[in-house]
């Protein structure tokens, strides 16, 4: 197999021109090529009067041999793609299938690879099916009535079902999880553009369907789904793991569980640390979302004349402050929405999220400052274990977040916002799923976040021109970046229980949908390893 990197075409082109441009660079004739493959492909906007996609493919030809003896550019190179595989079963006999604690996509994914080699996971999940559950939230948005099970956070899918549905990662992978998360993607009804995309996402809309599909498909190969069931104890005998709680009274008998919990199962994580199950605190990161006419934000990117195929553009911004902060973007989300992400009554948080086709008037994005466990202790109003205090932390945001609007989005202008006042509307309204009103974010803060955020936010507009225009709007609070713990597990993915096993974003191993279901993956590896399947 021949690599080609670093060729370019323009924007738009067809297909049959990235055939002849492949069949030059490689010197043959297009009718020479028996097949190829694209890898990646990336915009280049660095000229905005030439803007180009840049591609890497990989290449099958029977001139193989000559292209590689006689090409002397290193853009040309002989490869062998790896290729995933599952591992062969191990020897210890299970009594119980194994059960995989929550559908988010590492659940879903551990779940799949599981089912497809003879496992027959049974998935609980607390909240919903996701079209049940996609009914609630809409609900919670229109009334404010939350169901504490069947949220933004809880329910078939994850939290990533409502979010922009990015499928980047910067998770180094030599065996191949990566790429095999985009194929079952695509065979469960994705795109097949999130194959080789630089930036693939899929959208709330997409990965509503995708989710059911792959549900399906689990049940196809012999897994079993439950919903509103919640893990709420572990049965142990002799330090030894013998089964689960459900909903604080069945008896669910099982030698193997995957905790593939998602980032905000709050009750679980406290359960997880009277039951002894080592755990730490973790850092994270904490602010608000901004908003900016999506208009402003794509002509930054790319100029003038923007090629329809194009459509919203996004950005990846980060700033280190003198005070020793990290200021940066997370989980920006061109054409979308603010969202209310609470799943707590009382507390409310903030995310964002894009439908497929990404046509919102705004762009959205988290604008976070790093936080360490030496921040939490002044906020663990609580009185929660250290491994615990990010949580509390979190729960802290949240609380004053929801007193000060009393249960709506609290949103603010950035000049506002420097000037530590109220304020009003401005110059374009936000785009919000659930009720708002315009208060003084900057009071909800603790003073090192908000001064940081001032300051990135204002760093940030060389990089983006206008992006700290005044009309800019704040909304707290984005609380939920990612875990504010981490649940210990040694080299087999084991925690200090054997035969349980932590996964995905909730147990700090993963930091979005692919790194998540490649972490699911790689637990069914490590339960594949241990134990023989069914068949």
């Amino acid at each position: 197999m021949i690599q080609i990197t670093q060729l370019k075409l323009p924007i738009p082109h067809s297909r049959e021109q990235l055939e002849e441009k492949i069949a030059r660079t490689l010197g043959i004739r297009p009718a020479e090529i028996e097949s190829y493959e694209i890898v990646r492909r990336s915009v280049d906007a660095r000229k905005r009067e030439g803007l180009h996609y840049v591609y890497s493919l990989w290449v099958k030809t029977s001139r193989e041999k000559k292209i590689l003896t006689k090409s002397k550019h290193k853009n040309i190179m002989s490869i062998n793609p790896v290729r995933y595989r599952f591992p062969d079963p191990g020897e210890q006999v299970l009594e119980h299938p194994p059960v995989v604690v929550g559908s988010g996509p590492a659940g879903l994914f551990c779940g799949y690879m599981l089912a497809k080699h003879g496992y027959r996971p049974l998935i609980l999940e607390r909240g919903d099916s996701a079209r049940e559950r996609q009914d609630k939230v809409e609900h919670f948005w229109k009334t404010g009535i939350l169901d504490p099970s069947s949220n933004v956070q809880f329910g078939e899918g994850g939290a990533g079902t409502f979010s922009d549905g990015k499928l980047n990662t910067g998770v180094k992978d030599k065996a191949g999880r990566n790429r095999e998360v985009l194929r079952i993607f695509v065979e469960a009804g994705a795109p097949e553009d999130i194959l080789y995309d630089a930036r693939p996402h899929l959208g709330t809309d997409l990965l509503i369907q995708i989710v059911e599909t792959m549900r399906r498909q689990i049940q196809a190969m012999g897994g079993s789904f439950r919903f509103r069931t919640q893990a709420t104890d572990l049965i142990l005998r002799q330090n030894r793991l013998r089964g689960l709680i459900l909903n604080g009274e069945e008896e669910l008998p099982a030698e193997a569980v995957i905790l593939a919990l998602g980032h905000s199962a709050r009750d679980t994580f406290q359960m997880l640390y009277r039951r002894g199950i080592c755990m730490e605190a973790k850092s994270f990161a904490a602010g608000v979302r901004v908003e900016h006419p999506q208009e402003m934000i794509t002509r930054s990117q790319y100029g003038e004349h923007v090629p329809e195929e194009l459509k919203a553009a996004s950005y990846r911004l980060a700033q280190n402050l003198d005070n020793g902060r990290g200021v940066y973007s997370f989980c920006m989300c061109p054409g979308g929405w603010v969202v209310n992400a609470s799943s707590e009554p009382g507390f409310l948080a903030v995310n964002g999220m894009s439908y497929r086709a990404r046509g919102g008037p705004n762009a959205n994005s988290a604008i976070v400052v790093t936080v360490t466990p030496e921040d939490y202790a002044p906020y663990n109003q609580e009185g929660l274990p250290e491994a615990l205090s990010g949580m509390a932390f979190q729960r802290y945001l949240e609380k004053m977040a929801f007193k000060a609007a009393r249960g709506r989005i609290p949103v603010q202008r950035f000049e506002d916002f420097c000037r530590n006042r109220q304020g009003g509307a401005g110059g374009f309204p936000p785009c919000i799923k659930g009720g708002y009103s315009y208060e003084n974010v900057r009071k909800l803060l603790p003073e090192f976040i908000g001064d940081s955020l001032e300051a990135g936010i204002r760093a940030m507009d060389a990089q983006i021109s206008g992006f700290a225009m005044g009309d800019a709007l704040l909304s707290a609070v984005e609380s939920r970046t990612s875990s504010p713990v981490r649940i210990c597990r040694n080299e087999f993915l084991e925690s200090n229980i054997p035969g349980l096993y932590p996964c995905g974003e909730g147990a700090g191993y993963a930091g979005g949908i692919t790194s998540a279901a490649m972490d699911g993956i790689r637990c069914a590896e490590a339960v594949g390893k241990k134990f023989v399947n069914f068949r």
